[in-house]
């Protein structure tokens, strides 16, 4: 997973990202931050990790994310005194002991700890099959510009702050989160059988979702609640909602 660091200085820095970003600026000094920049429509545009770096805040995202975001936080800021880099720094990431320096990813404590430095390092963690035991969503497989963050599990991933005030497409999070119910969404499935990662889940005849990562017998889809029920299948293979 190739990553790009940028650093955010300035003094107006942690207050233009609080207006912007879906989790609460105030927790970086607890730690890691992980967080989503959205449209004004409520969909996904760039999730992303924030950290304290003294008096700047680094910005870990996917390094296919990382130019158009770069851009977008740019026109965003107008007059605000912040300036965005590249950090010139990369990723490291493990499960097991944390070294000196290193975060705890706040996703879910399956998923370990992330630290910053000169040379990129992972310990070979299998992350897929660690996402899929835990229904932790990727930037670019089950996080897409169509995504929705709440169906994609962002506050069972304390990605989102509903407490925190206004940002970027908040209106939309918080009425799917206070006013509707769920009714397509990220979920567990098990899988019998061969079947290929983005083909359609079937309920009888009907559409029920979309397979996405696999990881053994077990993958992320999407579905659609009213029809994922009972046995599915994607070609000759079973498909079973996991709960």
């Amino acid at each position: 997973m190739t990553r790009t660091i940028l650093r955010l200085t300035g003094a107006d820095t942690r207050d233009f990202l609080q207006g912007m970003v879906t989790n609460d600026v105030t927790r970086l000094d607890q730690g890691l931050v992980y967080a989503a920049l959205l449209t004004p429509q409520g969909k996904y545009l760039a999730d992303f990790f924030l950290v304290a770096e003294g008096d700047a805040v680094l910005l870990d995202v996917d390094a296919s994310l990382g130019d158009d975001l770069m851009r977008r936080l740019s026109m965003y800021k107008l007059r605000a005194d912040v300036t965005i880099a590249d950090a010139g720094l990369n990723l490291q990431r493990g499960t097991g002991v944390a070294p000196e320096g290193a975060f705890a990813d706040p996703r879910h404590p399956a998923m370990g700890w992330r630290a910053y430095g000169a040379e990129a390092a992972d310990d070979g963690s299998d992350w897929d099959a660690l996402r899929v035991a835990h229904c932790v969503p990727e930037t670019g497989i089950e996080l897409t510009g169509d995504t929705f963050i709440l169906e994609a599990g962002f506050e069972r991933l304390h990605g989102v702050d509903f407490r925190k005030g206004c940002y970027v497409g908040q209106e939309i999070a918080a009425r799917m989160k206070h006013k509707t119910e769920l009714r397509k969404g990220l979920a567990r499935v098990s899988v019998v059988g061969p079947a290929e990662t983005g083909a359609e889940i079937m309920a009888g005849e009907k559409v029920a979702g979309t397979l996405l990562t696999r990881s053994g017998d077990e993958a992320i889809a999407y579905l659609r609640f009213d029809r994922a029920k009972g046995e599915m299948h994607v070609g000759e293979a079973r498909v079973t909602r996991l709960e």
